[in-house]
């Protein structure tokens, strides 16, 4: 790459004229050598110009598809020439003609750094392996040059993600990625010359569809309101009150099946952190405020894009990369650094929550939470436990957490949530301790003891895990509690040189087992905890592991076929619902529904039904809906697996929801476009206008998804906040429709009519009014094959050939693609809808 020897800015000044573009002239400006930023081009071709401050310039390659989180994909980076640091914060248009001539937006910025044991100078040999931490792009990454060809004048480059838990799907970054993290500008709006957002509306992109997109820098925040003012008060729900947390039963074994879902198990302060009016509010498990023990948790809490909310989590402290408890208690002494993973939405925007499914929580709490900072968002898998819990142990963790993906939020110990140690540890009530041999206020072992029905008995002693500054600070405590005599009958030989102490004070300790007299050995200390009262320790005994196999369900004549063609019968179809209900959940889950019923199987009668008499079960549930018409009918939902179940039972094959939740019925969340192809029609057109659509949508600043409906045409699936009301949101399918009708009238039309539809694509926006309903993720349908509405990737969906390729017989490959990295995110964007 040629460039001067004295100014390695000469050649970018060389190719720009200053007279007639806005880019900054080139100066060499040293900085801290830690910044990197990408910016989207829209040039000759599209492309992402990474760059990373080094030696007081940017250096630049040009990754043409963008970067990806997937670490099999290697992606080309072309190097350019060097820039000014001053570029850093460019973004706007090149005139036409000029180098470069085209749109440029800002859409990454952070700091990167080499990883332990290597240098920025590794870039002269022609690789660079770096960590980063910006807005979208970070964990670890590889940049590699090609071996050039003789002659050849550009380098070429690979970057790549590295395997960690930043790592992701192909083009999720790029997809999701449509805005300005500088401006929350499109790059349509840039290319239109739209200054700021807020400022007034864009004109007609080439699609015909106005533009108007607002949101929020980043790609996983929650957008700011729009400028017209709609959105609810900041205040919205006030300050949250005070939740008791649910509590895990501990047990022996992790449990199987894709019914549960399981997290790590932090070792830390478990939190209930209250959120409202820019304020925050941190609780004990017992409902003590200690805000003041964890300030940093707390501002980060404030500052959550939310109006109010209710989270519980975990906070704790690192060391060596794992939440360590004496780490933890060092850090709120001394002031240290803490994180908080949120693991529960109890409460948003004043809306209760906690009837929700769990995991449909989780993707409710999923984007409030930055993808990096003081609070973290606790991932999950479903299923696979097993492993998830060997990785953990061999790690050195605590243990698990496991919980049933379907169930409610329940103030009290559940087996819906179950941990899973690995190795025996819990609390105990201090009642004394021994002198140390040696010298000073030391002591060699702590009394322990645990409540029973008759009171408090003895329970072993501690002589390991102290450290000097945790001695005396017990010491201390010991002489403000000292008594003369043993709050508990002890041994004699143990109570002889021992020194008593009030039973206020509660110890964790990890052990190796009880012995038969209800002792323990091979105990080593972990801390105090100062969030569980003296009075509740008890020993916890680990609790038969629940078998959730087969669900709480009769299903009567399973062997009735219900797909002749394929002889599938009501028992296969009802153990691939049973199988992907957790799958299916955070998308049906309490949603108002219409169900197809075909009793005696797909080719003898089926009718739609979304009222109940009763005759389903308890688990199928009824919210009360005014009608068009007027009056008020009970329509049908579920928010379980058990819900689900029932409804198989009674004959149901397809599930179809609204496009609002029961909590939200007047703000709907969940826009679908579904492109209906003409009979005949071959599928590459579908997935052609589907991605044509991605597009329009994409320029408005929306993230789209797309969805094989399980029968002809594909689902373009676009997740919202609940701000609009219907008469906006379908105001707003209804236009866009039209819009890319007009613009395209020989690929699409907007009208149901099929003589209208003769050799296009119905658009068919209508499943965006109150009321109606659309086929939800994981469904089967009633059709020949026994298929399946299956989420699916844009990357994916180009070599698709048909819209009914996944059926229930596929059920471990649903569950196996749903926990790849290529589905992660799948559907969930907290995005406001754009006006038109």
């Amino acid at each position: 790459m040629p460039k001067s020897a004295t100014d390695p800015l000469a050649t970018y000044n060389a190719k720009r004229d200053f007279a007639k573009t806005a880019e900054p002239a080139g100066k060499v400006a040293k900085g801290k050598d830690n910044r990197f930023i990408v910016q989207k081009h829209d040039a000759t071709r599209l492309h992402w110009d990474f760059r990373l401050e080094l030696d007081g310039v940017l250096k630049s390659w040009a990754v043409t598809r963008g970067p990806s989180l997937d670490p099999a994909d290697k992606r080309l980076a072309v190097r350019t020439e060097d820039h000014p640091m001053s570029y850093a914060d460019f973004e706007g248009t090149i005139p036409k003609g000029e180098y470069g001539g085209g749109s440029v937006m800002l859409w990454d910025v952070g700091t990167w750094a080499p990883v332990a044991g290597k240098s920025a100078k590794d870039l002269a040999k022609g690789h660079l392996h770096f960590i980063l931490d910006g807005e979208r792009m970070k964990g670890e990454w590889l940049l590699v040059r090609i071996k050039g060809r003789p002659g050849e004048k550009r380098e070429n480059w690979l970057l790549r993600k590295i395997e960690d838990e930043e790592a992701g799907g192909s083009d999720t970054l790029v997809q999701t990625g449509l805005t300005s993290v500088k401006t929350g500008r499109t790059m349509r709006e840039i290319a239109d010359g739209k200054i700021l957002p807020g400022t007034g509306r864009g004109t007609a992109t080439r699609s015909g569809v106005v533009e108007g997109a607002r949101r929020k820098s980043g790609s996983r925040g929650r957008p700011p309101p729009p400028s017209s003012g709609r959105s609810p008060s900041p205040s919205r729900g006030g300050f949250p009150k005070f939740v008791a947390p649910q509590l895990a039963t501990l047990v022996d074994s992790v449990p199987t099946g894709s019914a549960w879902l399981h997290e790590v198990k932090y070792d830390g302060y478990r939190a209930i952190v209250a959120v409202g009016g820019g304020k925050a509010k941190i609780f004990t498990r017992t409902g003590l405020d200690w805000t003041d023990k964890f300030p940093g948790v707390a501002e980060a809490a404030a500052a959550l894009d939310v109006g109010s909310a209710l989270i519980d989590g975990e906070i704790t402290a690192l060391k060596d990369g794992r939440p360590d408890f004496s780490t933890l208690q060092q850090a709120i002494s001394e002031g240290g650094e803490m994180v908080m993973f949120a693991f529960d939405l109890l409460s948003l925007d004043g809306t209760d929550l906690r009837k929700l499914p769990n995991i449909q929580r989780k993707e409710r709490l999923r984007p409030l939470i930055p993808a990096s900072g003081t609070i973290q968002f606790a991932e999950h898998i479903v299923g696979a436990g097993e492993k998830l819990f060997d990785a953990m142990c061999d790690e050195g963790y605590e243990g698990i957490v496991c919980k049933r993906a379907d169930a409610p939020y329940r103030s009290v110990r559940t087996k819906s949530w179950l941990k899973v140690k690995c190795t025996r540890r819990q609390e105990f009530v201090i009642i004394g301790w021994n002198e140390s041999s040696a010298k000073g206020r030391g002591f060699s072992s702590l009394l322990l003891a645990l409540n029973e029905e008759g009171g408090l008995r003895y329970a072993g002693k501690v002589g390991t895990g102290f450290n000097t500054d945790t001695i005396a600070d017990l010491r201390d405590r010991f002489d403000k509690l000292a008594r003369k005599s043993a709050p508990v009958e002890v041994p004699r030989a143990i109570a002889r040189k021992a020194h008593w102490v009030s039973p206020k004070l509660v110890a964790e300790v990890a052990f190796g087992e009880f012995t038969a007299d209800g002792v323990i050995r091979h105990a080593s200390f972990i801390g105090l905890r100062g969030d569980k009262p003296a009075a509740e320790v008890r020993a916890e005994a680990p609790a038969a592991t629940p078998e959730l196999a087969t669900l709480p369900v009769k299903i009567t004549n399973p062997d009735r076929v219900i797909f002749p063609g394929e002889k599938l019968t009501k028992g296969d179809l009802a153990a691939y619902a049973a199988a992907v209900a957790p799958l299916m959940l955070p998308w049906v889950g309490s949603r108002p529904i219409s169900l197809v019923r075909c009793p005696q199987g797909r080719a003898k009668h089926c009718f739609f039904q979304k009222h109940d008499s009763g005759s389903f079960g308890e688990a199928v549930k009824h919210v009360p809906i005014r009608e068009k018409k007027g009056g008020t009918e009970d329509y049908l939902y579920v928010d379980d697996a058990t819900g689900i179940l029932q409804c198989v039972q009674m004959g149901t094959i397809e599930f179809h929801g609204w496009a609002s939740s029961v909590a939200t019925l007047d703000r709907p969340d969940r826009m679908v476009f579904d492109l209906d192809p003409d009979e005949g029609l071959d599928f590459d057109k579908v997935v052609k206008a589907a991605e044509k659509l991605k597009t329009v949508l994409g320029d408005l600043g929306l993230t789209s998804f797309p969805m094989l409906s399980g029968g002809k045409g594909v689902h373009v699936v676009v997740p919202l906040a609940p701000e609009a009301d219907w008469e906006r949101f379908t105001g707003f399918a209804e236009r866009f429709s039209r819009a890319m009708a007009a613009d395209d009238p020989d690929r699409f039309t907007a009208t149901m009519s099929k003589a209208k539809r003769k050799g296009r694509i119905f658009l068919d926006w209508l499943r965006n009014q109150r009321g109606s309903t659309a086929i939800m993720p994981y469904s089967a349908r009633a059709r020949a094959g026994a298929p399946v509405a299956a989420p699916i990737t844009w990357a994916e969906l180009k070599d698709v050939e048909g819209a009914n390729i996944y059926s229930i017989r596929d059920t471990d490959t649903l569950l196996e693609r749903a926990r790849g990295r290529g589905l992660r995110g799948w559907g969930v964007s907290d995005q406001i809808l754009p006006d038109l």
